[in-house]
């Protein structure tokens, strides 16, 4: 089943075309346009269900994620619990057609859905599958899975501005994220850190106004250039963690540089709590702060916990 994301922000309509003709001389495929906020994981919970070998995603990394909770449906109801292994459910086929496509450039994708086309159909012939982690985010009732990244406090702030723009018309591109940052950090209140950490065998931490949580590096893109605040994160590990305890200039100053690239080295700094490799651990904010997953923001929180699952996803490529 081929998933498409008709807003998809880099494609149109004659390159869907191609792809779909491309993918429908290889396989036996079915399409299914996404028609509204959550329709690609019960599109892909229902391709789960009927025994389709892969889905496939021609969409951006808010569509992709859907369809990774679609694949991963709890069952009978229960928070976090899901059927089977990777081996036990369709395998994710991921065509990048976002504005950062985070999640495909991670997995070594070339981020031109044309490219990535071809690459798919060689590991569809050569039978390639590689084996994915995902993070869990875990609030009040719900349960989300994540495929790179999740965020509280400024980021998904900075998100949540982008997505209002978005909504008034706007496109979002490197330089309206670099933009809508910068002025949402002089309008922030630098005085009051909300948030905590604590987890198993973890130090507790206190006054965090970001935490940015990785599945894997980059966190995202600003336009080629990779952002890596936890370089050694990977599908393969645990999760990795950066917060900061503090905002100022002099702080964002020399946080930046470390983290822009493909950094070998954590990046250093007396105001950063920094983790890798962790099974699970928690946050929790004094009031409602701003929460994101894979780029999407999905309103306030005051406590989110966050959990590894190993080898949860099976991706052809």
């Amino acid at each position: 089943m081929l998933l498409v994301n008709p807003k998809a922000t880099t494609t149109n309509a004659r390159t869907r075309d191609v792809l779909i003709r491309a993918l429908s001389a290889a396989v036996d495929l079915s399409v299914e346009e996404t028609g509204y906020r959550g329709h690609a994981a019960t599109l892909a919970a229902t391709a789960h269900a009927k025994g389709y070998d892969a889905v496939a995603v021609l969409g951006g990394d808010g569509t992709i994620n859907e369809a990774v909770n679609g694949l991963l449906n709890p069952v009978n109801g229960r928070t976090g619990d899901t059927a089977g292994g990777a081996e036990d459910r369709p395998g994710l086929i991921v065509i990048p057609g976002g504005s950062a496509n985070v999640f495909a450039r991670a997995l070594g994708l070339p981020n031109d859905p044309v490219q990535a086309t071809g690459a798919v159909l060689e590991a569809l012939r050569e039978g390639r599958r590689r084996v994915v982690g995902l993070g869990q985010a875990l609030w009040d009732d719900q349960s989300r899975y994540f495929t790179f990244c999740s965020g509280m406090g400024f980021d998904a702030e900075v998100i949540r501005a982008v997505e209002g723009l978005r909504g008034a018309g706007f496109k979002a591109t490197p330089a309206r994220y670099v933009a809508t940052m910068l002025r949402h950090y002089f309008m922030t209140d630098h005085h009051d850190p909300p948030i905590t950490l604590r987890g198993p065998g973890i130090p507790a931490a206190e006054g965090i106004f970001l935490a940015i949580i990785c599945n894997t590096t980059p966190w995202t893109y600003i336009g080629d250039r990779p952002v890596s605040p936890t370089p050694w994160a990977s599908f393969e590990t645990g999760l990795d963690m950066l917060a900061l305890r503090r905002l100022g200039p002099h702080v964002m100053a020399q946080v930046a540089p470390q983290i822009v690239g493909l950094p070998q080295t954590l990046p250093k700094g007396r105001h950063l709590v920094q983790l890798h490799d962790e099974a699970e651990f928690t946050l929790t904010a004094s009031r409602p702060v701003a929460f994101q997953l894979d780029g999407d923001y999905l309103g306030e929180r005051e406590q989110v916990t966050y959990r590894s699952t190993p080898a949860a996803l099976q991706v052809l490529l």
